[in-house]
Order: C-alpha cells, then sequence, then structure tokens
C-alpha cells in the first residue's frame, strides 16, 4: 500500500530536500573561493537522497536544474583543480633540491 501524502507536504518535502541540497553545493562553492578554509575543513557529510518523497513538484523543477548545474561546475572546478595538482606535483618532483642524489649509479669496470 502507498502512502499518499498531502500536497503541501510533498512540495515542502521535495523543497526541504533541495534545501540540503543546495546547501551542500553552497559549502563546496566556499571550499573552492577560499583555498586556506579547503585545506583547513573538509566536508565531512555527504548529501544522501531522501527517500518516499515521490515525484519533484513541476514547480521546483527549475531551482533543482540550477542545483544541478551549480554541482556540475563546482565538479569541473574540482577535476580542473585535481589536474593542475598533479601538474604542479609532477614539476615539484623534477626540481632538485642540492640534498644528496639518490639516482642509481652505474659503474662498469670491464673497461
Amino acid at each position: 500500500m502507498t502512502t499518499v501524502m498531502p500536497s503541501t507536504d510533498w512540495r515542502g518535502a521535495w523543497s526541504a530536500a533541495l534545501d540540503e541540497l543546495e546547501l551542500d553545493v553552497l559549502t563546496v562553492e566556499t571550499l573552492l573561493a577560499d583555498e586556506r578554509r579547503l585545506l583547513e575543513t573538509p566536508p565531512a557529510n555527504l548529501w544522501r537522497p531522501p527517500t518516499e518523497l515521490g515525484a519533484l513538484p513541476l514547480e521546483l523543477r527549475p531551482r533543482a536544474d540550477e542545483i544541478l548545474t551549480r554541482q556540475l561546475a563546482a565538479a569541473e572546478e574540482i577535476a580542473r583543480r585535481i589536474t593542475a595538482n598533479r601538474q604542479q606535483a609532477a614539476m615539484t618532483a623534477r626540481i632538485e633540491t642540492g640534498e644528496a642524489v639518490k639516482r642509481p649509479v652505474y659503474l662498469d669496470c670491464a673497461m
């Protein structure tokens, strides 16, 4: 047997779910904007979609689409920064620091 939510409860539940999702996106956007804060406070809680809500009300579709667009932009920025970080790490690994060189040395004694 399926439980039918009254129309206002249904919209309110979806609105609350979108509020929570939007807050998560805002947190990521804020962290991306402030590198120091990103290093000090990584996000801890993952958003979990609510259950038993049914279909998204049509009037909330534009808001859900806007949140999705922001999520995709944040994910793209994270991927860009990860790539830049890897490139920087590879470049840094090539820099000699003047410390004792730890390279293998081959000595040909056959000559």
